[in-house]
């Protein structure tokens, strides 16, 4: 929905799919069977960006799709050479193509996501207005730090996404002003709600702004692309 609304705003996006749930690909109508070219493909070496990249129906947006094939790519880089700078090379000679290159990373923080972050400039963190997700919002920031020392110096926070907020619901209240007492200025503005648009879109093959860009949901990702374009 983020790169689908930068997009909108006449940027050119590249969304690279690294979770093998493939949940980006399939929310933008892209869903490949086993053994199709996929990123699995192009972490391992065997595709070139270039021959992954697929338009999507949207101007200004490409994407590399992940398949299922992607979950067992962690197994088989384990014994690889620098197998945590696979994405940084693969995407090197696209970097200059795209004003924007949003990487979709699975929830674990394995090598699927240690190679995103390697790979990376900045971090846009979603964090879900709910107890446990303060909990894994711990766990990623000394990853981070881990990152910062061992592979990426560079590698910036851009900003905490609170998502799926409930306006009703006390503890998404909570949630909310413990993060922002915390990082303060690193919680972006925008936030995006529970809503009812966002969680039919996926199921119909489209970003919520193709689905219903009048929506609560598409609205608030139109919001936040121009937050972090300003």
């Amino acid at each position: 929905n983020l790169a689908a609304s930068l997009a909108a705003a006449e940027r050119p996006v590249l969304l690279v799919d690294l979770d093998p749930q493939a949940n980006a690909s399939s929310g933008l109508g892209v869903r490949l069977p086993p053994g199709d070219p996929s990123s699995y493909h192009l972490l391992l070496g065997e595709a070139q960006v270039a021959d992954l990249v697929r338009p999507v129906d949207l101007p200004n947006l490409a994407l590399v799709p992940a398949s299922r094939d992607l979950a067992g790519a962690e197994v088989e880089l384990v014994g690889q050479d620098r197998r945590e700078s696979r994405l940084r090379q693969a995407l090197a000679p696209v970097r200059d193509a795209y004003e924007f290159i949003l990487v979709d990373c699975p929830p674990s923080l394995g090598l699927l996501t240690l190679n995103a972050l390697v790979a990376a400039d900045a971090v846009i963190i979603p964090l879900q207005c709910e107890y446990y997700a303060l909990e894994g919002l711990g766990q990623l920031l000394t990853t981070i730090r881990t990152v910062r020392r061992s592979f990426n110096p560079r590698l910036e926070i851009e900003g905490i996404l609170l998502t799926m907020f409930d306006a009703r619901n006390n503890l998404s209240h909570q949630v909310a002003d413990e993060v922002r007492r915390h990082f303060r200025h690193k919680v972006f503005r925008s936030v995006i709600p529970r809503n009812v648009r966002l969680s039919e879109a996926p199921s119909h093959g489209k970003p919520a702004l193709l689905y219903d860009a009048r929506s609560t949901g598409a609205q608030s990702y139109l919001r936040m692309a121009q937050e972090l374009l300003s």
